[in-house]
């Protein structure tokens, strides 16, 4: 006979409440968690038909992992849907206990969607990357401090450079300010160090996942973006769109309703605050992107502002993302220089193989613009090239977008190579183009027919106005 068992879960203690089939409590366990005594606990009192309710909390992943071979079902309640615990007026562990395992009973239980063991182990490293990255810059916020209460000016530059850390490092500083700056910096390179091989595991981690090279197509996201939004989502199948996946991040305006009257508020920030952060740090950028995606950026900060711009366009990220991983397709407008680089670094970072650039062997090179030039390939034989699925033919919609004046030259300009300058071009190299322009011209001169010359017409003198006569010296001209 199937039981019902709710788990009120917390740090040091869980709650067990135990429903029979009619609905009457049949036992009430209170003990520690430890792997140990929870262990024990399942062995005893669990059966394989049995099914489980427990809270998301901090720990509720590992206890569900543990609990999860011995019984038949286990549901992850959403404890910020779950009403009936929220606004009880007598809340203790037992009832809160009796309470999920009485919902289970009824199926009317909200629940959250449970990762599978990638997903999780994802999420772990980002997480985990996330915590260091702000501990790395609350040093980075000492340093300034200690530089500011000394007043001691910072360079316009970056000040944890390489160079800037030697200039750190002999700085002249009293004893006590010199061994607070040295823990500081000691503590600025192990954090560092810390950071690189979490990406070195990012990379490993997504080199055999084939959608990570669909989401790094997109403007302004790289690869620990990507993962981040990976971890984050999950199975993109298990959204009804790309709408409610925004909606899943927290992306999308709150919303009051009532009779004839609605109101449209700020986002809901609902769900993971990492991935959403990261999602409005990439549309951060997108103000210089000259696809479609720049061009409603520049058009809704004109309109509005630019906070506004930048979360609706990491909104549009979002269900961009969504569309791509649901139908297996890179971004169609993907700027060819940016993507390159990306691919061209996850590859190499996840095993792959150098390619050799330039001339063949044997053959000078030659700039095709003054100060070095570089070709950029056209996006179809880059995509190819990468290993990355082809680009199916654009929806109607799409093609109405493409056709917008603002956009319509940078969409034709993705089906060419492109040949973009290298480096400024210095006074020498703007000298030589204009000799061999100036060559040129006179060289096209010398074979044209002379022409009389005439005289070139003297201007007309200015007839200057009596003095006193009320106009302004521009109307006497």
């Amino acid at each position: 006979m199937p039981r019902w068992i709710g788990l009120d879960l917390h740090k040091r203690v869980l709650e067990v409440c135990v429903l029979d089939e009619a609905g009457h409590i049949q036992s009430r366990t209170r003990l520690p968690v430890e792997r140990a005594e929870l262990r024990k606990f399942a062995e005893r009192e669990l059966r394989t038909d049995d099914q489980l309710a427990v809270e998301a909390t901090t720990n509720t992943w590992p206890v569900v992992a543990l609990l999860r071979p011995y019984v038949g079902k286990i549901v992850v309640s959403n404890p910020l849907q779950t009403k009936a615990i929220a606004t009880a007026k007598v809340k203790t562990d037992k009832v809160d206990a009796e309470t999920l395992a009485r919902l289970l009973r009824a199926d009317y239980l909200p629940t959250v969607w449970q990762p599978d063991a990638a997903t999780a182990h994802l999420r772990h490293l980002c997480s985990q990357r996330s915590s260091l990255v702000a501990d790395r810059t609350a040093v980075k916020n000492r340093i300034h401090a200690l530089l500011h209460q000394r007043l001691i000016p910072v360079p316009n530059e970056s000040l944890f450079s390489q160079r800037r850390r030697r200039w750190l490092t002999d700085l002249e500083l009293e004893p006590e300010d010199r061994a607070t700056l040295a823990r500081d910096l000691h503590l600025l390179e192990e954090f560092d160090r810390a950071i690189a091989d979490l990406d070195h595991t990012l990379y490993r981690v997504g080199g055999n996942d084939p959608r990570l090279k669909l989401l790094v197509t997109l403007p302004c996201v790289d690869v620990v973006c990507a993962q981040t939004l990976l971890a984050a989502l999950g199975d993109v199948r298990r959204f009804h769109d790309g709408a409610h996946a925004a909606s899943y991040l927290g992306l999308v305006p709150s919303t009051k309703q009532s009779a004839d009257r609605c109101y449209h508020g700020p986002i809901t920030k609902a769900g993971n605050g990492h991935a959403r952060w990261m999602m409005v740090q990439a549309a951060q950028h997108l103000d210089r992107h000259p696809g479609p995606l720049g061009a409603f950026f520049r058009r809704l900060a004109r309109k509005k502002n630019r906070n506004v711009a930048v979360v609706a366009c990491a909104r549009k990220l979002v269900v961009i993302a969504y569309e791509l991983l649901l139908h297996t397709q890179p971004y169609r407008y993907a700027q060819p220089g940016p993507t390159a680089e990306k691919l061209r670094r996850l590859r190499l970072r996840t095993g792959g193989t150098r390619r050799k650039t330039g001339s063949p062997k044997g053959i000078w090179s030659v700039a095709k613009l003054p100060g070095g030039s570089r070709t950029f390939k056209a996006l179809p034989t880059l995509y190819a090239e990468e290993d990355v699925p082809q680009l199916v033919p654009p929806a109607p919609g799409e093609l109405r977008v493409q056709r917008q004046p603002d956009v319509a030259h940078f969409v034709a300009s993705l089906s060419q190579s492109q040949v973009r300058r290298r480096r400024r071009p210095t006074t020498d190299d703007l000298t030589s183009e204009a000799c061999t322009h100036t060559r040129a011209v006179s060289e096209d001169l010398a074979l044209r027919p002379s022409a009389p010359v005439k005289a070139a017409a003297r201007p007309a003198p200015l007839r200057s106005a009596p003095a006193g006569d009320g106009r302004s010296p521009d109307k006497r001209r």
